[in-house]
């Protein structure tokens, strides 16, 4: 039987596509289903559980929880996959904004522990900020080839 009528119909006072409308098979109800040409008698069917409507289709999320899974354990993140230079995912200024912090907290532990003096603290301090520190160790380096780091006292 062919019910493009009352599909076209009940797709109207349901409010959806044609492929979600779903009428019953029950051949009791086909010429019940035939008769209907009026909204109203349409919204019977429906009220009656005769025309029903299908769930929407989604999209599944199981595929990105899968890969944000793997990203977590650091896996899908190599050359390939990047999009933009370095600079792009992690700005220069980050970057330094990273670094400098880390060495002037460490200058400022170093001062608070007695390890080195006010003067040399300052002089640090200003060449940290010209960049000439790559990392908390190369300072650490620096500072012990100038004998200028006390050892720790205890």
């Amino acid at each position: 039987m062919r019910f493009v009528h009352q599909r076209r119909l009940a797709a109207s006072v349901l409010g959806c596509g044609l492929n979600r409308i779903r009428i019953t098979t029950d051949p009791a109800e086909q010429e019940n289903i035939l008769d209907a040409i009026t909204r109203e008698q349409i919204r019977g069917l429906v009220a009656r559980n005769v025309i029903t409507l299908r769930p929407v289709r989604g999209v599944s999320r199981g595929r990105a929880r899968a890969r944000a899974a793997q990203r977590r354990k650091g896996r899908r993140r190599g050359q390939g996959t990047r999009k933009g230079g370095t600079n792009a995912r992690t700005p220069r200024k980050e970057r330094w904004i990273r670094s400098i912090r880390s060495l002037r907290a460490h200058l400022r532990e170093l001062k608070a522990q007695g390890r080195i003096d006010v003067p040399t603290y300052r002089r640090y301090y200003l060449q940290a900020k010209g960049g000439m520190f790559k990392s908390r160790a190369h300072l650490d380096q620096q500072l012990k080839a100038a004998g200028l780091l006390q050892e720790a006292k205890a």
